[in-house]
C-alpha cells in the first residue's frame, strides 16, 4: 500500500468518525436512547418482581419442609420411646 493510499484511509476515517460522533450525538438518538433506557427498567422491574416471588415461594417451601422435618423427628422419637419402653416391660 503506497503513502496516499495510507493517508486516504486516515481521513477517511477521520471524517467517518466525526459523522459517528454528530450522529450519535444528535436529538433524535438521545431520544432513542432514552427509550431505550426506559424500556430495559421495565425489564428490570419486571424481573425483579419475578425474582421476589420466586424468593417468597422458596421460603414458603423451606419453612413447609423444616415443619415436616420436625414433625418427622417427633414421631421417630416417639417410635423409640415405645420400642425402649417395650423392651424394658
Amino acid at each position: 500500500m503506497n503513502i496516499y493510499q495510507k493517508i486516504a484511509l486516515f481521513v477517511g476515517g477521520a471524517l467517518f468518525g466525526s459523522a459517528g460522533i454528530k450522529l450519535l450525538s444528535s436529538k433524535d438518538a438521545k431520544k432513542a436512547y432514552t427509550h431505550a433506557t426506559a424500556a430495559a427498567l421495565r425489564v428490570k422491574d419486571s424481573v425483579m418482581g419475578t425474582v421476589t416471588s420466586v424468593q417468597e415461594n422458596a421460603a414458603d417451601i423451606l419453612a413447609s419442609a423444616k415443619d415436616i422435618n420436625e414433625q418427622r423427628a417427633a414421631q421417630e422419637e416417639t417410635v423409640e420411646d415405645t420400642s425402649k419402653e417395650a423392651a424394658e416391660a
